[in-house]
């Protein structure tokens, strides 16, 4: 795969000019951008793979549900369903997508989860619904421009940040660095533990900001317990289990479970994977399997993996986050 994306160097510059011009079109109002007079917050990134957006759509909805009505509108990544889905209780996996039901199973009737590839129509649709919505989350969008969000929160990993980048398909840019430019706070997500100011200040130094963008890292936090639909396991009175991942990248995972000296062996899928009748059939021969949330969601279906199925939660937590929690709410109250 590496050898393929280095041979396919020379489509670089033309991906880069086509994904270019497309932005600038949009950016000089040839192309149509629709921007609302409520709040809507895009969460997105510049780059393929995962940068733990689904956590910070989690991370807001905490933030404003108290105070507001929210809603999500996600794509619905490989759901079996087309056009606009509005979560129902009989809603899964398979009718609205692994990450929007993951934001239903957890918050219920907090919010409302809705799907639909075409975001403005979503939005249109959500906001038809009485009683509307105050806020709309939208959940991976920064390169949907035909909505205009009233609020940018771009993400991009600390192992590999967009700026030391190229974009697709040797790179994992899905278009420019300047694009980041939308973005009114950039958050480096999945850093080291105690991550020193001066290693903040080298970041900054290379990413060089605009000056009216704020920049925040983050941290995951994984728990220290284990969920099921039915109980709660303590990691450390687990003997042995399977980690099963379905993500991005696992690897900040199995490093923090190799931390806690815990003995499993790990079936790593590809990001969003489709799991077969043979998966499942592996699969029930395991005595203990581990999970992520996302994953868990797609695998609860299935009666024979429900008694021996668990996911392990995670947080994120901002280093400054008074500030942050600020900028975002003070948007919030501004367009309401």
């Amino acid at each position: 795969m590496i050898f393929l994306r280095y041979i396919l160097f020379p489509v670089v510059p033309i991906y880069y000019l086509v994904s270019w011009g497309i932005s600038k079109l949009y950016d000089f109002g040839i192309k149509a951008s629709t921007s609302y007079d409520f709040p809507v917050i895009c969460v997105g990134n510049l780059s393929v793979g995962g940068t733990g957006k689904t956590p910070m759509i989690e991370y807001l909805i905490r933030l404003l549900r108290a105070d507001y009505s929210v809603a999500t509108l996600s794509r619905g990544y490989k759901r079996k369903t087309k056009g606009f889905q509005l979560a129902r209780p009989k809603a899964t996996a398979e009718s609205i997508g692994d990450e929007p039901f993951q934001f239903y199973n957890k918050f219920k009737d907090d919010i409302l989860v809705a799907v639909d590839t075409n975001r403005n129509h979503g939005i249109k649709q959500l906001q038809s619904i009485d009683p509307k919505p105050e806020v709309i989350l939208l959940d991976d969008a920064f390169q949907h421009r035909k909505v205009k969000a009233g609020f940018n929160i771009l993400l991009t990993t600390y192992a590999k940040p967009y700026f030391n980048d190229i974009v697709l398909p040797t790179g994992d840019l899905r278009e420019p660095r300047g694009g980041a430019k939308r973005a009114q706070i950039i958050i480096i997500t999945k850093c080291p533990e105690h991550l020193s100011e001066a290693d903040k200040a080298r970041v900054l130094q290379k990413m060089k900001p605009q000056t009216n963008q704020h920049v925040f890292f983050s941290t995951i936090n994984y728990s220290n317990e284990v969920i099921s639909d039915e109980e709660i396991v303590r990691l450390e009175d687990l003997k042995s289990f399977t980690l099963v991942t379905g993500i991005a990248n696992a690897e900040p995972l199995v490093r923090f479970l190799d931390s806690k000296h815990l003995e499993f062996e790990h079936l790593n899928f590809k990001d969003h994977h489709d799991f077969s009748s043979q998966d499942i059939l592996d699969l029930e021969k395991k005595d203990l399997i581990i999970t992520t949330e996302k994953d868990f969601m797609r695998l609860k279906q299935y009666e024979s993996l429900k008694h021996k199925l668990f996911y392990l939660p995670i947080t994120v937590s901002i280093d400054d986050v008074t500030k942050m929690n600020g900028l975002i709410t003070d948007f919030v109250k501004t367009k309401l």
